[in-house]
């Protein structure tokens, strides 16, 4: 099975996680899923991730967070898409929620939250939204 976006599919398959309350999920590995996975548990949105060879890609398993029987993350987003790319400037970056969300960019030093990009003057491409 080929999958267009594989971030696309890996928020889908959080969501879908969230909603079915499961504590953990599994994705097929990659540099940018695993950077995405860091910059969500550094936020405090999930507890935590692992890597595991499998033969062949590798799996990522995510940690779901969730406060008593409430899940950390309400709605997850996906902003910046194959066919349509979203960059902006570091005086551009947009708030989510007010500032309770968090959106995930990449940057050139990497994957980071909007406060990390803003704190350091970075822009780059928006990933996803999360709140």
């Amino acid at each position: 099975m080929s999958i267009y976006d594989p971030i696309a599919d890996m928020l889908t398959r959080v969501r879908n996680a969230i909603l079915a309350r499961h504590h953990e999920v599994e994705v097929p590995l990659s540099k940018m899923k695993a950077a995405v996975a860091q910059a969500l548990q550094d936020e405090g949105y999930i507890l935590g991730y692992e890597t595991a060879e499998d033969g062949k890609q590798g799996i990522l398993r995510i940690q779901l967070k969730y406060s008593g029987n409430t899940p950390v993350i309400e709605g997850i987003k996906r902003i910046s898409k194959p066919s349509r790319r979203v960059y902006v400037s570091h005086d551009e970056i947009p708030k989510v929620m007010s500032g309770l969300g968090v959106n995930i960019l990449s940057t050139p030093r990497g994957v980071m939250s909007d406060r990390k990009a803003r704190k350091e003057r970075l822009g780059g491409e928006v990933v996803c939204s999360v709140w």
